[in-house]
Parts: C-alpha cells; structure tokens; sequence
C-alpha cells in the first residue's frame, strides 16, 4: 500500500465516534489538500481485513454522497444516528458533528450566539 494511501485510511480510522468529516478534511488531515475525489476512490478500495468508519466520511456540505434512498445511504444514515449523529434529509449539520466541531466553538463562540 502507497504511503499517501495508509495515511488516509489513518484519517478515517482517527474519526471519533459521534463526529464526521468531508472527504476533502481527510485529505487535507492526510497531507494531500485538494485531494477529495482519492479520498472516495480509496473508500471503494479499502484492502481486505480493514476495518474502518466510512460511514463517517460526508460532503462537504454534510451530505452523504451515495443516492438518497439506496441500500447504501440508508445503512449510512443508521450507523451514524447509532452514534448519536443528526441525519436529517441525507445531511449532518458540521457545525455540530463536524471533526473541527468543537474547536471553532471553542474560538468562536456557538453560531449566532
């Protein structure tokens, strides 16, 4: 396995529980910005044996990227509201469930608040 491919496996893998990220974060996380699409193309690609939150993964705008209603998004939509996440209309609210979550409120302050 490439370099560049384990440290995004490393990525998904560091997704805590009840949090989410886009495929452009763990790019980026990975040490390859701009480099969303390899993100995808490798979660179809996960070797044998490995076990890893790809359900997690989202848009960037916190929509999940697999077509509303299929086998796929459904299974997607249930592990993540397992965890505690709000999937509502195939989308989950970054500002909330996002990886970087609770460092802006931390700096900023809640939304409007």
């Amino acid at each position: 396995m490439q370099e560049a491919h384990a440290r995004v496996y490393a990525a998904i893998a560091a997704i805590p529980r009840g949090r989410v990220a886009s495929y452009g974060a763990i790019a980026a996380r990975a040490g390859l910005p701009g480099r969303a699409r390899l993100v995808g193309r490798l979660l179809g690609e996960v070797p044998d044996g490995m076990e890893l939150p790809w359900y997690r993964v989202l848009r960037s705008d916190g929509h999940i990227a697999m077509p509303p209603g299929s086998r796929g998004f459904r299974e997607q939509s249930r592990l993540l509201r397992a965890e505690g996440v709000e999937v509502k209309n195939g989308r989950v609210p970054l500002s909330r469930f996002g990886l970087d979550a609770d460092i802006d409120r931390l700096l900023w302050g809640m939304p409007g608040g």
